[in-house]
């Protein structure tokens, strides 16, 4: 069926308008609004076009409403949570919006950019991607003792200032990877290389962030660092093996002198309480010296004292008190007979010695008989002398 069919729309009047007709109504609507008249049912006149120069010209001056519409349109823009953004008049700093919907004058007036405030940025150094893609013009580095290591670390920063970050530098984030290097070298280079290996790497990462972010802040690039990852650290590979072996070495040094401080701890107690032993027994030697000669002295005085007193008294009894202290220690006993030029040799060790044989004898030896009485004793003198003599005679060799 064809469009411009008059009764088209008659026969179907659920369907959809006809073109044509909008068309002819859209013309006149737009000469009645400019002064126009408008022609019935749009019609032509004399073979003209379409339509008249008037409503060529309505037509044509809608366009520059309508561009104007849209480049005005082009300034409305809108700040995510967690963004801010700069807005730019003919490239001059003009203010910081908040997040939200936001118009400025469109372009080439004023421009914005919208910068990420919340978003945790990465900068990696010694490596990409992977600790295995290593970047040895960035990881290896010189030690205080003159070794050198193989580091591998990450950045991650965040923006304060986004007035910084975009106004103050070229290139922030190529500030941060030399800031980040810069830092690492300088800490490194004041370290030893044990130190950076294992106790240390904690400390070198909190110390290495702190110096990045006092670089960055002194070129007021607007940038915070949030944290520094050790992703590895080793020696290069070329001297790995010896590595190895200088660290078994100091392995068995520290088990050597644990072993050497175990039994130290174990002899210097005793030898402290051997020590303590012998001060405490000389001490106890030097009291009783001293408590022995106070006596000494005291007795002394004491005797002295009786012997003022009564001096012949005194001295037989010190006398006699000697002598039965001498006698007591001792085994052999002389005697000197008064009146004559002989010694009296009495062997009491001997006697001693044989009376015991000869009551253990007796003791084995079976019950004797009844006693039988004995012989009258010598009463003279003369004989006496003669028995002593004779057992003087028999006891010495």
């Amino acid at each position: 069926m064809a469009w411009n069919d008059p009764d088209w729309g008659k026969k179907n009047n659920g369907g959809p308008p006809d073109l044509d007709e909008m068309w002819r109504n859209f013309n006149r609507k737009l000469n009645e609004m400019f002064g126009g008249k408008g022609g019935p049912s749009g019609g032509t006149s004399g073979g003209g076009s379409p339509m008249s120069g008037g409503k060529l010209a309505a037509g044509l001056g809608l366009i520059p409403l309508l561009a104007i519409l849209v480049w005005l349109g082009s300034g409305f823009y809108i700040v995510n949570a967690g963004e801010r953004g700069v807005v730019l008049r003919f490239g001059k700093f003009v203010e910081t919006t908040q997040p939200g919907p936001r118009w400025h004058l469109p372009f080439p007036i004023e421009s914005k950019e919208v910068v990420n405030l919340q978003q945790v940025r990465t900068v990696e150094i010694g490596y990409r991607a992977n600790v295995k893609s290593k970047m040895l013009k960035e990881s290896l580095m010189l030690t205080d003792d003159e070794n050198i290591i193989d580091i591998q670390f990450a950045v991650q920063y965040i923006l304060k200032s986004p007035e910084d970050y975009l106004f103050n530098n070229r290139h922030p984030d190529d500030a941060v990877h030399q800031a980040a290097e810069t830092s690492i070298r300088e800490i490194v280079g004041k370290s030893k290389m044990d130190f950076v290996l294992y106790e240390g790497r904690a400390e070198i990462a909190t110390r290495a962030a702190k110096l990045m972010q006092e670089i960055l802040d002194r070129y007021k690039t607007g940038i915070s660092i949030s944290k520094v990852t050790m992703q590895n650290a080793q020696p290069p590979e070329q001297v790995q093996a010896a590595f190895d072996d200088a660290v078994k070495a100091g392995q068995d040094r520290e088990r050597a002198k644990n072993e050497g401080q175990a039994y130290a701890n174990d002899v210097i107690p005793r030898a402290r309480g051997a020590a303590s032993r012998l001060l405490q027994e000389s001490d106890g030697y030097k009291q009783r010296v001293i408590a022995n000669a106070q006596g000494d002295a005291s007795r002394f005085k004491q005797v002295l004292v009786e012997y003022s007193k009564a001096p012949k008294v005194t001295r037989d009894r010190m006398y006699l008190d000697t002598m039965q202290q001498m006698m007591s220690n001792s085994s052999k006993v002389l005697v000197d007979q008064k009146g004559g030029n002989n010694l009296l040799y009495l062997p009491l060790d001997k006697l001693i010695q044989s009376t015991g044989a000869d009551s253990s004898f007796l003791a084995d030896a079976p019950p004797a008989k009844a006693s039988e009485p004995a012989a009258p004793a010598a009463t003279s003198t003369v004989r006496s002398r003669e028995a002593f003599r004779s057992r003087e005679r028999e006891v010495r060799p």
